[in-house]
């Protein structure tokens, strides 16, 4: 079956049905949920029961790219900054200098064990050397299983920003496959442009975002989400434009944004969360459509050899030699090693070599598929056996006690207070987005005279308001105090 204009909006929706109910059961059986989607596409591809005819590699990297552009800026929405600045060189060290040793390590033993030239060999460790965010989180929260000091900050810190050091990598090593007669020492201004523009950038672009966001006065609340979707967009793409790697400006645009005061905030984040979720969904199913199961038989042995080496040698490697000059546990070095799950992001990046009609383009693909499904089966199943094994998971009794995890709850916000604006109060005819309020605290509602109001981000707080504010435990409520009641000077 060829996907037309009539039939794909059918076939997209039942697909995309399926996938969540899938993932729904899935939840069941620590199946990760990116898997059964991969399954489900690839079911319904040519080698599959829904004969649906898929070979278009660039189409599968254009929506590989928009995808990752919702994922990565949901993911740096989601990342406190409060919990990562303790391990924020722990998880810089992962996701820069973890990700080139695993991608030479692993590079290295396939120049060894196979025909590939030494820059083919390191262009294929390059592409699946970054983890996935996404499957190892869905795993964790599917078997309730909580984790000890900052290991989880530090894992979210890797997993959401070692894909841009994989991109660059994989955008070097394939210039020099290509191009034969260049030397590796060519490509390091090109990765320190990358890397140094995509950081400035994406800082620069996160503060004109607060501003415009804060600033622009819009009708509809709908609407602030379809804003911060285009100046998403456009991070990505002007950084790109002027030679910076436009993953790494996005996440450290959203990483700044999640930690400020924005105006709708609540609902910015449930629309990108919801949006990463339907992204992630459309990815695995597209890249489950460009494979064709008959064509990845052929290297299921070279590929377990290869996916082995790379769960047992090269991943620690990596994550033992990056860790060297920080203070830390064993066995949390050895958990780290374990959580090294390969997910789509390696098979958007082995596109680039098809596009690029490299010799041993289809190999590469086909290994790498194979590498990120045999990843997903052997470590996104054992995560939480592990995780016990070693003894870096929660008791049930100190789950309930954790407050990282009472935050991530559904309505974590228990206590509840009320306070009175005088006219002396430094917050009279101010908005709330511009008091500087604790982050671990809202205003719910605003009782003025015998009104209430469900206040945002542009309402003005009037003298005599009464404040009803919700926060995580009773210490907030000092900080409201003194947010509040600061007298004009």
């Amino acid at each position: 079956m060829n996907l037309t204009i009539e039939n794909i909006l059918l076939i997209g929706s039942l697909l995309l049905l399926v996938s969540i109910f899938a993932g729904k059961t899935s939840y069941k059986f620590g199946v990760p949920t990116l898997l059964l989607f991969l399954a489900i596409g690839m079911l319904a591809g040519s080698d599959g029961i829904g004969g649906i005819r898929f070979d278009d590699p660039k189409i599968a990297q254009f929506i590989g790219i928009v995808s990752l552009n919702f994922i990565l800026f949901s993911g740096g929405l989601d990342t406190n900054w409060t919990a990562v600045k303790p391990i924020l060189w722990e998880g810089v060290a992962l996701s820069t200098l973890g990700v080139l040793l695993t991608a030479t390590s692993l590079g290295t033993f396939v120049w060894l064990v196979t025909d590939f030239t030494i820059y083919e060999s390191l262009l294929l460790g390059s592409i699946v050397s970054s983890t996935d965010a996404a499957a190892v989180f869905s795993i964790l929260r599917s078997k309730s299983l909580a984790l000890k000091t900052n290991l989880r900050p530090t894992l979210e810190m890797e997993s959401g920003s070692n894909d841009p050091m994989a991109y660059v990598l994989t955008i070097a090593f394939l210039t020099l496959v290509i191009n034969q007669d260049q030397s590796f020492l060519s490509i390091i201004p090109m990765f320190l442009q990358q890397m140094i523009l995509g950081g400035i950038l994406g800082f620069a672009f996160g503060v004109l975002s607060k501003y415009i966001i804060n600033k622009i006065k819009l009708d509809f609340e709908g609407l602030y989400p379809v804003l911060v979707i285009a100046l998403m967009f456009i991070t990505f793409s002007a950084t790109n434009f002027v030679g910076g790697n436009g993953f790494l400006a996005i996440y450290i645009c959203a990483v700044y944004l999640g930690n400020q005061d924005l105006i709708h905030k609540k609902t910015i984040f449930k629309m990108f969360d919801g949006l990463a979720w339907l992204m992630q969904i459309v990815l695995f199913l597209t890249l489950g459509l460009l494979v064709f199961p008959s064509q990845i038989i052929p290297y299921m042995g070279i590929g377990l050899l290869i996916s082995v080496f790379l769960i047992v040698v090269a991943r620690p490697i990596g994550v033992f030699i990056s860790l060297m000059f920080f203070k830390m546990k064993l066995r949390r070095r050895f958990y780290i090693s374990w959580v090294g799950l390969r997910g789509a992001v390696p098979i958007v990046f082995a596109t680039y070599p098809l596009l690029a009609g490299i010799d041993k383009a289809n190999m590469i693909f086909n290994i790498v598929f194979f590498i990120s499904v045999t990843s997903i089966l052997i470590q996104g199943t054992t995560l939480s056996i592990v995780a016990k094994w070693l003894n870096v998971g929660l008791p049930e009794e100190a789950k309930k006690l954790n407050p990282t995890d009472l935050l991530l709850a559904e309505n974590p916000k228990a206590e509840m207070k009320e306070f009175l604006i005088t006219s002396e109060c430094y917050a009279v005819n101010m908005k709330i987005v511009e008091l500087g309020f604790p982050k671990n605290a809202i205003i719910a509602m605003i009782k003025r005279g015998d009104s209430y109001i469900i206040p945002n981000g542009i309402t003005k707080i009037e003298a005599q308001d009464t404040l009803i504010v919700l926060a995580d435990r009773p210490l907030i409520f000092d900080d409201v105090h003194k947010t509040l009641s600061t007298q004009k000077t």
